[in-house]
């Protein structure tokens, strides 16, 4: 019998639409080696590792009548070039350029005739660079225990890893009878699945939002700060288009921790206290009106232990006011690490090191886990999701090219229009701000402001 969808997966099947694409993204950049680094490479580098990652030979099936959940089922007519893509930017190309296809690039829904996810080759680049942009849907990542193409494809060596290429033969794809009568011995062991579904496939959104939010639910301090809604904010408008805007920002990690050696708190903190920073300043600069109690909600989805350890959902809704009404950095510093501090003493939170041991370099995963969570909650609940992921501190290579940098992508929930990704990798931290085309038409002006933010945070630590 055919893998079914969980409940969580199948629901971000039907919560997609015209406007809210729902895949996760990435953008790695690569330092192309004396051997090169092109599309044949790539192509061969997946060939290679998709054994460790059979999901991404599989489509989504639907049941007739959809009186079940779809179910994953081999996909015969698989053909790798299809997923993997390339692309090309007019030489010398540059960030806004590489930026500007980002955007259109994750604007465009998948093809969910074929297996969920598309690979880019980026050529072109100045500096000697190549970039891999990476597109999975979030009904493909059930978990933190489950790995991304983009995370096989990398080793820690120039010298690739050796794997065993398995022949791979697709399982016969079901017919209609065959995905019926299944359906009908699921229904008879769990009769109400066949309501649930039902209400599934007639886009009932409000019972499968309802079944998001329960399935991962939240700490208690975000059920007590979900009380009250939202703050008014121009992050919170009605998308009418899957068109965004894609502009990323960079820090040291060094510097990150010198603030929060100066000021305490966390790193984490430091990263929701320079975007509370940012978004202040940018705030003004549309002529917004700011007062001291002004503050903006946001969805921090972080990583917590799990009572089960079979449990791939690791990672729960944390909600945080940013002060971003505070004129004082180091004011908002300590607002913000007050806020968090609830769910460290919480003993939940797991630490950047061990969640590092624990997924390896997984942030596409984690991004989407986030994301995951932020669509369970009502868009009046929070006003911009901040998703937080730790990667290694050693460089990484895919084909023998070096990994430089790595920005995600986060997917935007339902009429929001600002996502922020942050990883951080090899000495360097990442942000990756997705927006709606119309209602964030200045995301470059925003990130711009994020690495003003840290400096003004690093001065305050250089003079303490």
């Amino acid at each position: 019998m055919p893998d079914r969808l969980s409940a969580l997966d199948a629901s971000f099947l039907y919560l997609e639409d015209s406007t809210t694409p729902m895949h996760v993204g990435g953008v790695a950049v690569f330092r192309r080696p004396k051997a090169g680094f092109d599309y044949d490479k790539l192509v061969d580098l997946i060939e290679q590792r998709l054994s460790l990652v059979p999901r991404y030979r599989q489509k989504v099936v639907h049941v007739p009548g959809r009186i079940a959940r779809p179910v994953w089922v081999d996909d015969p007519d698989f053909d790798v070039t299809y997923h993997v893509r390339r692309s090309a930017l007019p030489k010398p190309g540059n960030d806004t350029q590489l930026h500007d296809l980002v955007a259109r690039l994750m604007s465009r829904p998948l093809d969910h005739s074929r297996p969920l996810w598309e690979i880019y080759l980026v050529e072109g680049l100045a500096k000697n660079q190549t970039a891999v942009i990476t597109k999975t849907h979030q009904a493909m990542i059930d978990g933190i225990a489950s790995l991304e193409i983009g995370q096989v494809m990398l080793d820690v060596s120039p010298s690739p890893r050796t794997n065993v290429e398995n022949l791979w033969m697709p399982q016969p794809e079901p017919g209609a009878l065959q995905l019926v009568a299944d359906a009908v011995t699921d229904i008879v062991h769990s009769p109400g699945e066949l309501v649930e579904n039902v209400r599934s496939a007639a886009l009932d959104t409000v019972a499968t939002v309802e079944k998001v939010f329960n399935a991962f639910g939240v700490l208690a301090s975000a059920v007590r700060t979900a009380a009250t809604p939202a703050p008014g904010s121009p992050l919170n408008v009605r998308i009418t288009s899957p068109q965004r805007r894609f502009a990323v920002a960079r820090a040291q990690l060094d510097d990150l921790r010198a603030i929060r050696k100066a000021h305490g708190g966390t790193v984490n903190d430091v990263v929701l206290a320079a975007l509370s920073g940012a978004l202040r300043n940018w705030l003004l600069s549309r002529g917004e009106n700011v007062t001291g109690s002004t503050t903006i909600r946001a969805m921090a989805p972080l990583s917590v232990r799990d009572a089960d350890p079979d449990s791939g959902n690791n990672v729960s809704a944390y909600l945080v006011d940013l002060p971003v009404g505070e004129p004082n950095p180091v004011v908002r510093l300590h607002h913000v690490s007050h806020a968090m501090r609830a769910h460290k003493e919480s003993g939940q939170s797991v630490a950047a090191d061990a969640l590092v041991r624990v997924s390896g370099f997984a942030p596409p995963t984690l991004h989407a886990l986030g994301a995951r969570a932020a669509s369970s909650f009502s868009r009046r609940l929070f006003n911009v999701i901040v998703t937080n992921v730790p990667g290694p501190q050693v460089p990484l290579y895919a084909a023998g090219a070096r990994m430089t940098e790595i920005f995600p992508v986060v997917p935007l929930a339902k009429n929001q229009a600002l996502a922020i990704g942050v990883t951080s990798y090899d000495g360097g931290v990442y942000f990756g701000l997705n927006g709606d085309r119309d209602a964030m038409s200045d995301v470059d002006v925003l990130a711009t402001m994020v690495e003003e933010s840290v400096e003004e945070l690093m001065g305050t630590a250089s003079a303490s």
